[in-house]
């Protein structure tokens, strides 16, 4: 494994527009679990994948209502970035990393105090809600605190004209069947056409079209991927490191 690590170093040292993919492999050492691993939230409950859908959110009052009260029941259980996000960090100090392109709604890239203007959350942030119908936008901990006081399907307060909003609220991040933002899309695609080394990380590269950023950035560009696991894209990098994610990070870019 060495030997893909030094590759690795010796493709980065020689990179000065670097684009970096991100997925939930990245988190898990935050205590966060992946999606499609072996133990993964999806993959020990598909059901519970079917449902993370915008339709669902939309009609289904009692799914929201049984949502809200989980998250308040687990908000105090913040998870923070770890020793991988860091990593990152003092890369993008370096000047060479360009884009990240996070599809993790974790919001812990932010926390760990990467540049928010090379920061592309293409899959939105839980930490923050929005109002489906005003576009509204703020910390969840506001409607957080209307469910604590007793108000289990929270809408939109604000007020426009003297009458309320009163539209869906909902966690800011893109649920199946959502559309993403175009501006994070276009952000994410123009990073990808004029990169010179691309690195995906913890992702299975499997959900599109963030996916379709990889074999786009390989035309012209080396690719590294850096995960536990086999992924969709392995046949377009240039080298493999299938190690634990953050001791690899870590090794990269040491404190």
């Amino acid at each position: 494994m060495e030997v893909q690590r030094q590759r690795a170093r010796e493709l980065i040292a020689s990179a000065s527009r670097a684009l970096v993919i991100t997925g939930a492999g990245i988190s898990t050492d935050s205590g966060i679990p992946d999606y499609r691993g072996p133990e993964g939230t999806w993959t020990l409950n598909p059901d519970a994948e079917m449902k993370s859908t915008y339709d669902t959110w939309v009609n289904d009052e009692s799914f929201r209502r049984a949502a809200w009260q989980r998250r308040m029941e687990t908000h105090h259980e913040r998870p923070v970035p770890n020793a991988g996000h860091h990593a990152l960090v003092r890369w993008a100090q370096t000047g060479t990393l360009d884009t990240l392109v996070t599809q993790n709604i974790d919001g812990l890239h932010t926390l760990s105090g990467f540049p928010g203007e090379r920061l592309v959350e293409i899959h939105g942030c839980l930490r923050d809600c929005v109002c489906l119908s005003c576009g509204w936008r703020a910390p969840i901990d506001i409607p957080l605190e209307w469910v604590r006081a007793g108000e289990d399907d929270p809408h939109c307060r604000q007020s426009a004209s003297g009458a309320r909003c009163g539209g869906l609220l909902k966690s800011a991040t893109i649920s199946f069947g959502q559309s993403l933002r175009r501006e994070d899309l276009h952000r994410a695609q123009a990073a990808a056409q004029r990169c010179d080394l691309l690195v995906a990380i913890g992702s299975t590269l499997s959900v599109f079209p963030v996916a379709g950023i990889v074999p786009l950035a390989a035309q012209h560009a080396p690719v590294i991927i850096i995960n536990g696991g086999p992924t969709a894209m392995d046949e377009v990098a240039t080298t493999i490191v299938r190690d634990d994610i953050t001791s690899t990070l870590t090794a990269l870019w040491p404190q």
